[in-house]
C-alpha cells in the first residue's frame, strides 16, 4: 500500500518560515521524481517545486530563492524548506510521487497571516 504522509504545516507570520516534509512507504522511493504542490479554494492545484530521481530541483517562479526542495533516499522522505513566507504562499500543500504512476498525499494546511 503506497502512503504519502505530509506534516510541517500551520500558522507563522509573513516573512516566517516553516519546513515541510514528505515521508514515502510502499514505493521505491529512490525512483520515483518528487514534487510538491499547493491549492487554494476554488483554485487549480499548483505545482511549486521538484526533485527529480537524480537529484534535479525545479521551481515555479513565484518560489524560486526563497524555498528549497530536498530528499533523503536513506529515509524515503522529501522536504521543502520554505523561507520569506508571503500571505499568497497561504494553500494546502501536496506532495506526490512519481514513476509509472503519481501517487499522492492528503496535504498539510500552510497559512501565514499576521
Amino acid at each position: 500500500q503506497v502512503r504519502l504522509v505530509e506534516s510541517g504545516g500551520g500558522l507563522v507570520q509573513p516573512g516566517g518560515s516553516l519546513s515541510l516534509s514528505c515521508a514515502a512507504s510502499g514505493i521505491a522511493f529512490v525512483l520515483y521524481d518528487m514534487n510538491w504542490y499547493r491549492q487554494t479554494p476554488g483554485q487549480a492545484r499548483e505545482w511549486v517545486a521538484g526533485i527529480s530521481h537524480a537529484g534535479l530541483r525545479t521551481y515555479t517562479d513565484s518560489v524560486s530563492g526563497r524555498f528549497t526542495i530536498s530528499r533523503d533516499n536513506a529515509k524515503n522522505t522529501t522536504y521543502l524548506q520554505m523561507n520569506s513566507l508571503q500571505p499568497e504562499d497561504t494553500a494546502v500543500y501536496y506532495c506526490s510521487a512519481a514513476h509509472t504512476r503519481v501517487h499522492w498525499g492528503q496535504g498539510t494546511q500552510v497559512t501565514v497571516s499576521s
